[in-house]
């Protein structure tokens, strides 16, 4: 090292001293001699195509499921909404079917209730309510509630015998199973 190179370094550690800066950190003029240092950010990894197609595929299927379910809960909500209503009405249908099994001497009172009763019938059937057709057929615990067994003499044994209060059915679920007795 050269002796000029040798003051300098003593002139500048000596300055740095006298201004309370610690040893070999740049003053004001020096810093701003200096270009300042940027941080290295390494650029972030493009994603495949491939990898981004997928996640496109996957999004729009659960999309496309979320919304299926959407619609598939608002059609329920619809078929079903009703369906305490007329399940209380069934109770109205059935005294109607009581008085009418009743002789009357009205022949018409009798057939003003008969035209009453199919027209409170057509429109719970326009709103999905059916009948579950019983006697005769073979007893299903889904659709039939067996109160009575019976000892037939023909071979009908687990067929329904007699329907003792009809059961219904909305939109194809079972509001009410029918009440029957059963052959043995």
């Amino acid at each position: 090292m050269s002796t000029d190179n040798k003051r300098h370094k003593h002139k500048e550690h000596t300055e740095d001293i006298d201004r309370g800066r610690p040893e070999g950190e740049p003053d004001q003029e020096q810093a701003a001699e200096q270009p300042e240092a940027t941080e290295q950010v390494e650029p972030t990894k493009p994603m495949d195509s491939e990898d981004t197609n997928t996640k496109l595929l996957r999004l729009a299927a659960d999309f496309q499921n979320f919304r299926r379910r959407v619609e598939k809960e608002k059609g329920d909500i619809y078929a079903y909404a009703n369906e305490r209503l007329i399940a209380e009405l069934l109770s109205v249908v059935d005294n109607f079917d009581r008085a009418l099994s009743v002789e009357s001497t009205d022949k018409n009172l009798q057939n003003g209730m008969e035209l009453i009763l199919k027209q409170f019938t057509d429109v719970l059937s326009q709103n999905g309510l059916e009948e579950i057709s019983a006697v005769g057929s073979e007893f299903d615990p889904n659709f039939h509630h067996a109160v009575i067994m019976e000892k037939v003499d023909t071979g009908s044994s687990g067929h329904v015998v007699q329907v003792l209060q009809k059961g219904y059915l909305l939109n194809k679920k079972v509001i009410r199973p029918a009440m029957v007795k059963v052959a043995e």
